[in-house]
């Protein structure tokens, strides 16, 4: 039974990679999965990691995995983050899943009063997200996007784009 606090279950399930390009080819020529959606350089207002200000240059491609998104996230600086607290430079591994909650302070909550430290925050436009570190019960960190209009019309569309995909390598990555 899920937590009403803690948003609507996992939506998203997300890796940190070496080279986002080249990840997205391996998660195709493995699994079926695309087409991904890229979004470079991603700009974050107010970022956060770990309680001070803490920007990172970070590219995204997201793609519909049936009713689970799969994320693959490369960060491009050597700067301190949530990315880099759990996958070093120059290697992969699993980061986070992630939850949409219609009461953000209250998911946020859910969290923080079991323990667990916001890792990072931010902004994505005007949607507020951050990553929890619940690595101790887990073994990834735990995302909250806070449910907005904006957020579901962009999660739609991949979702679209994964519907009438006709599966061609050659139009796998598609640049936002």
């Amino acid at each position: 039974m899920r937590n009403p606090e803690s948003g609507p279950g996992i939506f998203q399930m997300s890796w940190v990679v070496a080279d986002l390009e080249e990840a997205a080819h391996r998660w195709h020529r493995t699994t079926g999965v695309g087409p991904f959606l890229v979004n470079r350089h991603i700009a974050i207002a107010e970022p956060m990691y770990r309680g001070t200000a803490g920007p990172i240059d970070f590219s995204t491609a997201i793609a519909q995995a049936g009713p689970v998104q799969v994320e693959l996230v490369q960060q491009h600086d050597d700067n301190p983050s949530c990315y880099r607290d759990m996958v070093p430079a120059g290697e992969e591994g699993m980061h986070h899943t992630a939850i949409m909650a219609s009461d953000y302070d209250a998911a946020l909550e859910h969290y923080t009063a079991q323990g667990f430290e916001v890792a990072s925050s931010g902004l994505f436009g005007a949607v507020r997200f951050c990553y929890v570190d619940c690595r101790s019960a887990l073994g990834h960190m735990v995302e909250i996007l806070e449910d907005s209009p904006a957020i579901r019309s962009f999660f739609a569309a991949i979702e679209r784009a994964g519907d009438t995909w006709d599966g061609d390598p050659a139009t796998l990555l598609r640049e936002l």
